[in-house]
Formats: structure tokens, sequence, C-alpha cells
């Protein structure tokens, strides 16, 4: 069966097109996902994002050794189910700061200021406690704070922000991003809500959307410089499905350049060297690599408030019966963001708090289960290095070469410190005192080579890549402002790679607005009408 479009990875931007495409009885849309079914029960539960690492919903990617600390191969967790990674993160509901949008507008994209991107974010929302200009009612993605489980040890981190100059905030995502509050989630009546449970769940049974699931997109098919179909794979079983309209390429930041130079589009050297017949030269593709890093800090506490001792049967049978208690919750209770900097224009570093401590933050086995403790984690929401995607071989199953170039960028690292710095004040502030035991990690601290000495053995990614098929009009560019692939009609990518910058805040929500703009382009055709020509 042919179809209208086709859409290549049922993530968050993936599930989101496919709901908005197939609200036209007349499009047949065909939705294409690597992994299966999003039917581990860890995925539903909030509390148990964190087993959903190294296990078969995650594409467990690796980064090349980065020098910029210690030559580590850093894990890079990606969700492989209906869903993505919507399926397998903290669910934490962040747009980012106004001027990241305004940002990408200067740089020449027309339609993606914040003025114009805001309308996206509220059309897909449904934000169960906000009621005002920013915020939105009715849409699919149900957002709110933390009802059913909030431990005492949130407030205490916003009073010891409070304390240290960031001031409360009732909202990250309104009028002012700067400050430090409770966050805002998307999850439902103590469910995760990711994209599959609430955009595809309202679109699978449509008569004109199909699904494939353990389904591996191979290829692009390109006939005289024009998106035909997709070569997939199923098992052993190869064959060629088309679109007669369009394909757009939500496969992520790793996955959609990786798809692209798969498919001959890319750079012709780089493809001609593994063994890729170059169809068109696209030098963007795969550049551009931008990620957030956190990093932990831990204290112990002797009073049992925390996570790490709320794994309890009764605690259990509490979420299974009446979707209550610490499994309803995220780990994630609260979040500064604050400039280390006065004179930036927006915030440069964003503070996690988790009510738990562990010390590896993509290993649940190293959180223990025996006494009680938080984190503060310092993020890097501005990074300047920048790095790239490359094919390993022309094997559409090998993974690429992942080099984010960590800290790459020396103003990176300087940056870190100070939000280090920053946890370990929030450490010893007032607010902390009833709850605090003692610094757990790191262990040494009094030193700034100390300090060092933990970000370059724990620093490790927020999951945040993004920026690997940039929008823009410059020669590293890979699509345009209404995010065609350029030089190559009826192919789009619509994800979080099409970011030229990368935005100041986690990037799910972003994603989710990225793919309701692209539906909108798609269905409506809309072309934004092209500024004057300014003379000089």
């Amino acid at each position: 069966m042919d179809y209208d479009y086709i859409i290549i990875g049922a993530g968050s931007a993936g599930c989101t097109l496919a709901y908005r495409l197939s609200e036209n009885p007349a499009h047949r849309v065909l939705l294409i996902e690597a992994g299966g079914k999003d039917w581990r029960p860890e995925i539903h539960i909030p509390a148990a994002y964190s087993r959903l690492h190294h296990t078969p919903m995650d594409w467990a990617y690796s980064t090349v050794p980065q020098p910029g600390v210690n030559n580590r191969m850093m894990h890079q967790p990606r969700g492989k189910a209906l869903g993505g990674s919507s399926s397998t993160n903290c669910m934490a509901y962040v747009r980012g700061n106004k001027l990241d949008y305004d940002e990408w507008a200067e740089l020449g994209n027309r339609g993606w200021s914040y003025e114009e991107v805001l309308p996206y974010f509220i059309k897909s929302e449904n934000n169960e406690q906000i009621h005002n200009e920013f915020h939105g009612q009715g849409g699919p993605l149900n957002v709110t704070k933390s009802q059913h489980y909030v431990t005492p040890l949130g407030e205490a981190f916003i009073q010891a922000c409070e304390s240290k100059g960031i001031p409360r905030t009732d909202d990250f995502n309104g009028a002012e991003q700067i400050g430090a509050g409770f966050f805002q989630f998307t999850i439902k009546n103590g469910k995760r809500g990711s994209t599959s449970s609430t955009f595809l769940k309202q679109a699978k049974n449509r008569p004109n959307l199909r699904i494939l699931s353990n389904t591996h997109t191979r290829k692009i098919i390109i006939q005289d410089q024009k998106a035909v179909g997709v070569e997939v794979q199923k098992g052993k079983n190869i064959r060629n499905i088309y679109a007669h309209k369009e394909i757009i390429l939500s496969a992520g930041s790793f996955g959609s350049p990786h798809i692209l130079m798969l498919s001959g589009i890319g750079n012709q050297d780089h493809l001609s060297d593994v063994g890729i017949d170059p169809i068109h030269h696209l030098p963007g593709v795969g550049q551009n690599l931008q990620d957030h890093l956190i990093l932990g800090l831990c204290s112990t506490t002797d009073q049992p408030v925390s996570f790490n001792t709320k794994e309890t049967l009764g605690n259990l049978l509490t979420y299974l019966f009446s979707k209550k208690g610490p499994f309803s919750a995220s780990p994630l209770e609260a979040c500064a963001f604050y400039k280390t900097d006065p004179s930036l224009d927006r915030p440069d570093m964003q503070l996690h708090f988790a009510p738990a401590h562990g010390s590896d933050m993509h290993d649940h086995t190293s959180f223990p289960r025996d006494h009680d403790g938080y984190s503060i984690l310092p993020t890097l929401i501005r990074p300047k290095s920048v790095g790239e995607i490359t094919l390993k071989s022309s094997d559409p199953f090998e993974y690429p070469n992942i080099n984010p170039k960590y800290f790459s960028h020396p103003e990176d690292l300087e940056i870190m410190m100070r939000g280090v710095r920053m946890a370990l004040e929030l450490f010893k502030t007032e607010a902390f005192a009833p709850f605090i035991d003692k610094i757990s990690m790191p262990e040494k601290y009094d030193t700034d080579e100390d300090l060092l000495n933990h970000i370059m053995d724990k620093v490790e990614t927020c999951y945040h890549p993004v920026g690997t098929c940039k929008m823009g009009h410059d020669e590293m560019a890979v699509v345009d402002d209404e995010l065609n692939v350029r030089g190559i009609a009826n192919l789009r990518v619509a994800d979080a790679s099409i970011m030229p910058t990368i935005i100041s805040g986690n990037t799910n929500a972003p994603t989710i607005m990225i793919a309701e703009k692209a539906a909108d382009f798609i269905i409506s055709k809309k072309s934004i009408p092209l500024q004057a020509e300014k003379s000089i």
C-alpha cells in the first residue's frame, strides 16, 4: 500500500505529527518506529524511569572517547519504543527562554520568534493548574505539577535558592524563566504522559493511520532529487514503501542525520569514504551537535523523606490501586534557572533538584535503598562546545560515531564550575539545615582541583542532543525555515535536530512544538512571506 505521508520515528515529534496529519481522514499516514510498543510498566510509572536505561527501550548509544572528560565514552540514552524519548525521560515540561526563539529568528529563520512559536506550545497543552495567556487547556498533552507526592526537600531547595538571590517562581514557562520553583510534568493521573500515551493513543484507531513498530528504516529512496519512499527492514524482510506527498524524518538528533547520510544526503567526501554513493551534497548533515551536561552533587539525610527508601511493597500497592504515593511522581521535584554572570541576556545555568541520591544517574542500581538523600544537579544550558555525528560504515544497523566534543570550548567548564560552587553553597543554607547529614558526593570538595576531578569523573549528558540537521540559510543549514531538506523535494526533518542553537532548558516540550509547527506547514502548505531585501 502507498501512503500520502510517511513519518520516520515515533518519538516526541513523530507521534505528534501522526496525530495532526491523520486528523484529516483523506490523508493516508504511515508511522514507522524502529522500537517496539511502549508495553513495559516502567514506562508508565513516573518514578521508574531510570530503570529504562540499558534496556530494549533504550538505543543505548555511546560517544567516542571525549578528551574533555578524561577520554570517557559517555552513555547517550535515547528512547526506542513508541513515544521515543518521551517514553523514557524524566517528564519535565520546560520550554526554554523567549530569547532562544528570537535568536532563531534573528539567524534568518522566519516564523520562529517566541511570539510566533508560543501558539504551538499552547496548542498541545492541557495545563491543569495555570490558566493564562502563556498556557493552554484542552490539548492532548497534560501538564501538571506533582500532586500525589511531594517531599519537603523541594521546598527546602526553593528556599535555599531564595537565600542566594534566585527568586521564587510558580512558572518557568510564563512571563519570566529565571527563578526557583517546582517542576511541571507531562503526567496525568499518576501516569506518564508520553506522546504515545497522549497524541498517538487518540489517533491510533483512525483507519487512515498505520503504525509499523519494530521496523528499521534503512534509507530514504531518492529519485531525481525527490523523496519518493523508504526502504525498511523488519526481521529479515526488506521492502520499499512509497509516499505520494511527503516523507517526514523525525528520528531525532542521532537518527535523522544517520538516515540522511545512509540515503546519500550529506558531505559527499565523507559519504564516499564509507562506501555510500552521494546523491546530494549537504555538508551540514550531522554537524552542529549541541547538548546539555549535568552533574550530580549529593547529600545524605537522616530523615526518611527521599525516594531512596520509598521502593516498598506498600508504596507499590498504593500506586497500583490509587495511582498515588511516591511511584506517581517523577524523581525530579524542583528546579532553578539563573545567570552565572549578571551581564548575560538569559540564564546559562539550570539546577535540577532530585529528592534522591546515587553515584550514577544513568544506573538505578547506584541509588542506595537503605538510607535517604537528595541531589542538586548543575546543568550547563548554554554550551558553546559543538560536535558532530559521522558514519562508521554504510551498514544501516551500525551506530554512527557520536562526538559531542564536550568541554572543547573552555568557557563551558568555567560555567560548570560556577554551577558546582553554587550547589555547594545551597547545601550549606539554613533551609537545608534540618535535612543535611553530610555531603556524600563529591567526597572531596574543598579545592578547585577537587571540583574539577568530580566534573571529569561524573559529568553526564542531560539527554538533550540537538542541532544535527540545523535550520537556516547558510551553507551548513540542512533544512529551511519550513523544515524542507534543502535541495530534495518532498522531504522534511521535524525534530530536535533542526534547532540551530540549543534552547535554555529541557528539550521535550520544544520538540513537540516543532512537530506542531511542521504539521501546520505540511497541512496548509503555508509559506511565510519573504521579507523585503534591505538596501545597503
